[in-house]
């Protein structure tokens, strides 16, 4: 049985309209998805200091806390050794490795050196829960990074990504220049290399402001340089899963089949028709669902507020209001509930009142799921999901 996906009306977010508008998403998957580029300016500056400013660089810098690879730092086109930037403290039972040293950071950035902060997706709340958003939108995993830069500097020399990417220009502005492609839409393992060829004449020239963002689909070459002034931006990585994922993933189903685990003959002659084999695995629901589960089970958790939801669970009561975590993605399959990395099986006899919750789209109490259990029955049921990280207590409830 197929499983149901998280419900169309949960998934209404706005964070690709802020990457895109005044496009919109029909045009943008029409004319610009994984064919060419798009530039908006905008002039709208602040439009994404909710997500990160520079001062949130500034305080994470100094702060003294962040570690390899969570920040690296760029000059030229080339890698700094983090040597020259980090150290390790003592501590029992073990080190901390790799910690930034504020004042040769701060050093490296009036020499020149772009501060790139790694993964914000996993430890920025706010960019976190954006990429989430756009997580729902567009069915893909999604990794934001961010590029501090300062003023007549450039971080990285001409090359392409193996995502496609969205640059939301935060502050300052960075001259950017494209180029055609050598190798249309790369996959993760064919990451730029000089023995692919130069670069042919600038196809794209412009400089982003504050507010304004560039579409480039992966494979587009690329480079960028600062103006009289500092840039912080932030690229959002799209990861896409690709036919070559589809195939190998179908492939990976075939291993039941004991065809597919007999040895090949000198010849390389097959006594079965493997490829047939191969082909009924590619049936589009099954790429479809083979791809959703991947995605669904890659999903790492946003709980913020989790600590709290787990210590309180004893005040949770039949008549408490929750909801589901907006940041959720999952699916239903029968009574066996998939999200963020985790399944939880329920049995049958819930089938309803798991139902009910996973298509809530409201705030409820355990009191208005359907018959069949009592109320202790529902009150153990929410809280168990309360404790998975499934739902939450709505702010009215709390």
């Amino acid at each position: 049985m197929a499983a149901t996906r998280t419900p169309t009306e949960r998934t209404a977010r706005h964070a690709l309209a802020r990457c895109v508008e005044p496009i919109d998403a029909a045009e943008f998957f029409a004319d610009y998805w994984e064919q060419q580029p798009l530039a908006v300016p905008r002039a709208e500056e602040g439009r994404f200091d909710d997500l990160l400013t520079v001062s949130d660089v500034e305080r994470l810098v100094s702060s003294g806390g962040l570690r390899t690879p969570g920040l690296r730092l760029v000059r030229e086109g080339g890698t700094i050794a983090e040597s020259s930037y980090t150290t390790d403290i003592s501590w029992r039972p073990k080190p901390f490795l790799g910690v930034a040293d504020p004042d040769r950071v701060a050093a490296a950035f009036d020499d020149g050196a772009t501060i790139v902060l790694q993964a914000l997706h996993h430890t920025w709340p706010p960019l976190a829960r954006f990429c989430r958003e756009l997580e729902h939108e567009l069915g893909s995993g999604i990794q934001a990074n961010s590029y501090y830069t300062p003023r007549c500097s450039q971080g990285f020399a001409v090359h392409h990504d193996t995502h496609d990417v969205f640059v939301l220009q935060v502050a300052g502005e960075k001259h950017w220049r494209v180029y055609e492609p050598l190798l249309e839409l790369p996959l993760k393992a064919q990451r730029w290399s000089s023995s692919l060829g130069e670069p042919g004449p600038a196809v794209l020239e412009l400089t982003l402001r504050a507010g304004d963002t560039l579409y480039l689909p992966r494979g587009w070459l690329h480079d960028a340089l600062t103006s009289e002034t500092d840039s912080l931006h932030i690229t959002v990585g799209v990861n896409v899963h690709t036919w070559i994922d589809a195939f190998r993933a179908a492939l990976a189903d075939c291993e039941h089949d004991v065809e597919f685990r007999r040895s090949v003959p000198d010849d390389g002659l097959q006594v079965a028709d493997l490829v047939e084999r191969l082909a009924e695995q590619l049936d589009p629901d099954a790429v479809s669902r083979r791809a959703r589960a991947a995605f669904v089970g890659s999903r790492r958790p946003i709980l913020d507020g989790h600590l709290e939801e787990v210590r309180e669970l004893h005040s949770v009561t039949v008549d408490t209001l929750v909801e589901r975590r907006p940041t959720v993605i999952a699916d239903l399959d029968g009574t066996t509930l998939s999200f963020e990395g985790k399944t939880v099986d329920f049995p049958d006899s819930v089938a309803d009142q798991i139902k009910a919750i996973f298509e809530a789209d409201v705030e409820f109490a355990a009191a208005d799921l359907p018959d069949g259990l009592d109320d202790e029955g529902r009150l153990v049921l929410v809280r168990r999901l309360i404790r998975e990280g499934f739902l939450r207590r709505s702010a009215a409830g709390a």
